[in-house]
């Protein structure tokens, strides 16, 4: 276990392997860096915090060897990911407003997604097993603290949507070919499961044939050819939210 010291050449290496997912898995830890991101860490209360280290006690030099940001920041906590790791909640059906994301493997967008979760309430993000890693330092970093509020669950997101399908509960998934319009098209949004596809390749054939509405967000340029070919998933993913939750305002 590791403790607030100065780090030997041992706790420095560990650090630094960190940064990618097979010692991350092996040692069961990963890091958060920042002040505002290591204050946060040491108030929540899912992850045990097993270090915390900073500049002004350490020293610049040392800091930057176990940093990984461009930039050292000057604190910087070793965190432990929970023994039972990410529940599969495939089995636990959405009773809110849920997020899928399926093989989003950038992991800025996969950071930025928990964050945009955590601002409109959604309940909870399912992710397929080949998205980026949670505990990526990208990842993590894209989240601004959202990592330590927003509930998540990797799982088998087709299974998922079946079981939601078989249970009443909607599933909604984002396609720029055949999709209706968002802005007009009849959408339950007070428990539904929304699916946002990879960068590449939008959501995989078999969950949108668990979907029962395709739908898509309008380009200004719609029907020429000069517009750009899609939207990036994050920003596509903040559009659907916020006009998922505009649904549920009630007019005056």
């Amino acid at each position: 276990m590791l403790t607030d010291r100065i780090p030997s050449k041992a706790d420095i290496r560990l650090i630094r392997s960190l940064g990618q997912k097979k010692f991350r898995q092996e040692h069961g830890l990963f890091v958060v860096e920042g002040e505002k991101m290591v204050g946060e860490a040491l108030t929540q209360k899912r992850y045990q915090v097993e270090a915390v280290y900073r500049t002004s006690d350490i020293g610049e030099e040392a800091m930057g060897r176990m940093s990984h940001l461009s930039s050292p920041s000057p604190a910087l906590a070793v965190l432990r990911i929970p023994t039972d790791g990410i529940p599969d909640r495939a089995s636990a059906l959405p009773s809110g407003l849920c997020l899928g994301l399926d093989s989003v493997r950038d992991p800025g967008n996969v950071g930025t997604i928990l964050r945009l979760a955590d601002w409109f309430g959604i309940e909870t993000v399912y992710l397929s097993p080949d998205c980026a890693d949670l505990y990526n330092p990208k990842t993590i970093q894209a989240t601004m603290g959202s990592i330590f509020r927003q509930k998540t669950a990797t799982c088998d997101l087709v299974h998922l949507a079946r079981n939601c399908r078989t249970a009443g509960i909607p599933v909604y998934s984002t396609a720029l070919e055949g999709g209706e319009d968002i802005r007009t098209v009849p959408l339950k949004t007070d428990r539904a499961l929304v699916i946002m596809g990879s960068e590449r390749d939008g959501v995989s054939p078999a969950l949108l044939d668990e979907s029962v509405r395709r739908i898509y967000i309008p380009s200004a340029a719609e029907g020429t050819s000069d517009r750009a070919e899609s939207l990036n998933v994050a920003i596509a993913t903040a559009i659907t939210c916020y006009e998922m939750r505009l649904r549920r305002i009630p007019t005056i």
